[in-house]
């Protein structure tokens, strides 16, 4: 049982085309093209049975929710509701960025830079700091959600609303602050998917999902880009067994995968190439590799093998909760007090210390205006996207990877500390708009 969360920002507008800030500024209106992707969108959710919608009373939400779901066909309507409402930026509102930084270049310096930070005054000569009053406005609405659609039963709920507003139910979905504001990519018509589960779990299992509008990925900055994949299946995940750092190769389908993964990605032209020392991140970026135009080598790296089990590798979940049940519960609930028990056992925190430094150097190698493929695994990739996302060792669980999946990650011009999480856990390749991939075991 599990409640599903569908969130999707509305479709192009008229101020995304000329490049004006909206905020609650309903001129903007849905163009010729923002509809299209609405219905686009709406096809794409044709095989997902809907408790329920809601929208922004905004205009461009309202019009890409009504059009999205008489695409989808189930016959559902959106509530709207202001608790969607995108952030206030009325002193702003129509302008665009030059005439913004001209106004006013401390402010747009810390919209830019520091989000959390932007004060603004109303017309009463208050002031207010949009962003933060953004995230109070997220959270009540997030907390309604949850008590109308309980994590022990079975919905799926569609969220069609804004950028701004969209960022934010993430962050209260994670119990993250205001300050991570800019650590997402939220671009027109896309779709992201959370799970909410017993207990209050809450799981990203896919972040600014572009394929059903026929993009392959979201435009990039002009720093370097890193695409993280999982390897492809592997028997063991298909049995669920521990894998760990038993050398296990792809099979079949694992194969298929990586090439479909290949496929995904045969436009975007790499640079560069790294995977885990083991054999099955590398057989899946060879498989990737082999659709670029350029011979890459891979560059090994030890730092990203995956967790160490220890005495749990190659045991099925039954096996290891008949040996070990009070290890494994706390391994599924609180997974940072775990050590791995016999020889080669890890904890998070060892994997996250390794993982994140092995990160930084590939960042730090990469020079602006390149892409590098990292290939690792499902503890790995976990720890580096909570390291990102601003989530600690304790929230592994808060994030998806599937066999084959695909994240985005984008740097600043010179690969400095600012970046943004563009992409997570990418599987359209693999068919249809949700992970459909085996689960395995970790």
């Amino acid at each position: 049982m599990a409640t599903r969360i569908l969130l999707v920002r509305h479709g192009l507008s008229s101020f995304n085309l000329e490049g004006r800030i909206q905020g609650r500024e309903d001129a903007s209106k849905l163009s010729d093209p923002g509809m299209e992707q609405a219905r686009q969108l709406g096809r794409a959710l044709g095989d997902i049975p809907l408790t329920a919608a809601f929208c922004s009373p905004l205009q461009r939400a309202q019009l890409t929710a009504e059009l999205a779901l008489q695409e989808q066909g189930q016959g559902l309507s959106a509530t709207s509701t202001n608790q969607l409402l995108e952030i206030d930026l009325t002193p702003w509102s129509g302008l665009v960025r030059g005439e913004i930084a001209k106004k006013d270049p401390q402010q747009e310096l810390n919209w830019r830079l520091a989000p959390a930070d932007l004060k603004l005054q109303r017309a009463d000569g208050s002031s207010y700091y949009p962003v933060r009053e953004l995230r109070q406005q997220a959270e009540a609405f997030w907390q309604d959600l949850q008590q109308r659609f309980p994590a022990d039963e079975d919905h799926s709920v569609l969220v069609v609303a804004h950028n701004g507003i969209l960022r934010c139910l993430l962050l209260a979905a994670l119990g993250l602050p205001a300050e991570h504001f800019n650590r997402y990519r939220i671009n027109n018509a896309s779709l992201s998917v959370l799970n909410l589960r017993p207990g209050g779990q809450v799981q990203i299992e896919s972040l600014n999902t572009v394929s059903h509008l026929g993009q392959v990925l979201p435009k990039r900055s002009s720093g370097p880009r890193v695409l993280l994949v999982r390897h492809g299946e592997t028997n063991w995940n298909k049995e669920g067994r521990f894998q760990g750092q038993i050398d296990i190769p792809l099979n079949d389908r694992g194969w298929a995968q990586a090439e479909a993964a290949g496929n995904f990605l045969s436009d975007v032209a790499v640079d560069r190439a790294f995977a885990s020392s083991l054999t099955r991140p590398r057989q899946t970026a060879e498989a990737i590799l082999k659709q670029q135009a350029a011979d890459l080598p891979i560059t090994s790296c030890p730092g990203l093998v995956e967790i160490g089990h220890g005495a749990w590798e190659g045991c099925l979940e039954q096996e290891i909760r008949d040996g070990w049940p009070e290890l494994l519960a706390a391994w599924q609930t609180e997974p940072h007090t775990v050590e791995m028990p016999g020889e080669g056992g890890e904890t998070i925190q060892q994997v996250w210390d390794r993982s994140v430094v092995a990160w930084q150097e590939i960042i730090h190698s990469l020079k602006d205006g390149e892409t590098a493929l990292v290939v690792a695994h499902d503890a790995v990739n976990k720890t580096i996207l909570c390291h990102l996302l601003g989530l600690g060792p304790q929230d592994i669980w808060a994030v998806k990877q599937g066999n084959g999946g695909v994240s985005v990650i984008d740097y600043a011009p010179g690969g400095d500390a600012q970046h943004v999480v563009a992409s997570l856990n990418l599987t359209g390749h693999l068919g249809g708009v949700l992970d459909r991939t085996a689960a395995g075991a970790l």
